[in-house]
């Protein structure tokens, strides 16, 4: 298998976590969901650093974000599948 370039934790989760350095806008994402290595391709809609979150599907205003299995926060702002997902559209339950 190919190096992925995301990490979605759990078939519940919403969002991946990029996992690669310099991720940049335009790239066919391989994304791996842990809890049952099953694969995912993607289109990056804009850079997005390491450590970060990409939207897996469309994401509107006031959704649910799933990481983990588990509430994490809720969308501020709509983010379409392949989106950087961060302070700038999610405001999480922890902070």
């Amino acid at each position: 298998m190919a190096t992925p370039h995301f990490l979605v934790h759990s078939p519940k989760d919403n969002v991946g976590v990029v996992v690669v350095e310099g991720l940049r806008a335009g790239t066919d994402m391989l994304g791996v969901i842990t809890a049952t290595d099953k694969t995912l391709t993607l289109k990056a809609s804009n850079d997005i650093p390491i450590g970060h979150k990409v939207a897996l599907k469309p994401l509107k205003r006031g959704d649910t974000i799933i990481k983990y299995g588990e509430d994490i926060g809720r969308m501020t702002a709509d983010a379409a599948a392949g989106e950087h997902v961060h302070v700038q559209n999610l405001k999480t339950n922890r902070w």
